[in-house]
């Protein structure tokens, strides 16, 4: 758990690393310039970070499982050399990931304007900026996103389901209580995750609402990683 936790703290320290600067420079210096380059560098590592983060926590969510319905067969199934490579194909498929959805927006035209209506640069401004054509972009972008970000969902959906069976059969309390607790954490940062993701970019860019972007982003991008070390150490005595 605490292996895949560290995973995770890097994921949080990453994720505002790549926006809150150039928003605080936009805030507080004026300076909203860009390049391109950085605009394309900065969606890059953004991507990246949120694909990996939707991985690692159906990783975690299988390790939960094995926790609490395998608890005996736990050191034997979870083994170090598991995790190591659970950790690797999560940080892996979130570069390709990453990859392919940056090369499909920065292959696009921006001939009309070169604002970009947001204080980092994201998919839906992007795709809402361009000239050209970017309905086969999007549904490619829909279709990558949604295939892999659905596998993640059911990994975690399943997980959860047999976790539930697990407690429900439990015939003490607090071995019930004991369960809740030591999935609970996980459990709030997922459904915390899942929902400002989704309102970010589960939509056709036709319905891009940059007011509503904006507030949106700001929930997984700043709120998200902030209140994930605070959930995970409310039961946490030490």
């Amino acid at each position: 758990m605490y292996f895949f936790l560290g995973n995770l703290s890097l994921l949080d320290i990453l994720c505002p690393t790549i926006t809150v600067p150039k928003m605080l420079e936009v805030l507080l210096l004026e300076n909203k310039v860009i390049s391109f380059s950085g605009c394309m560098f900065q969606l890059f590592f953004l991507i990246d970070v949120v694909g990996t983060e939707i991985f690692l926590l159906a990783v975690m969510a299988y390790d939960r499982y094995v926790a609490i319905c395998h608890p005996l067969r736990y050191t034997n199934i979870v083994s170090l050399k598991l995790c190591a490579r659970l950790a690797t194909g999560t940080w892996v498929v979130g570069l390709f990931n990453s990859l392919l959805h940056t090369s499909l927006i920065f292959t696009l035209l921006f001939c009309d304007s070169n604002e970009v209506d947001q204080y980092y640069c994201d998919i839906p401004p992007m795709l809402a900026r361009s000239c050209s054509p970017t309905f086969s972009r999007e549904l490619v972008i829909l279709t990558v996103a949604g295939v892999l970000g659905s596998s993640a969902f059911v990994v975690t959906l399943i997980s959860y389901l047999h976790i539930l069976s697990a407690i429900l059969r439990m015939n003490s309390s607090e071995s019930r209580h004991k369960a809740f607790s030591t999935c609970g954490s996980h459990l709030t940062v997922v459904c915390l995750f899942y929902g400002t993701t989704i309102c970010t970019y589960v939509r056709p860019s036709s319905t891009y609402s940059p007011n509503q972007g904006r507030i949106v982003s700001m929930l997984y991008e700043i709120l998200t990683p902030l209140l994930s070390p605070v959930i995970y150490s409310l039961r946490n005595k030490e």
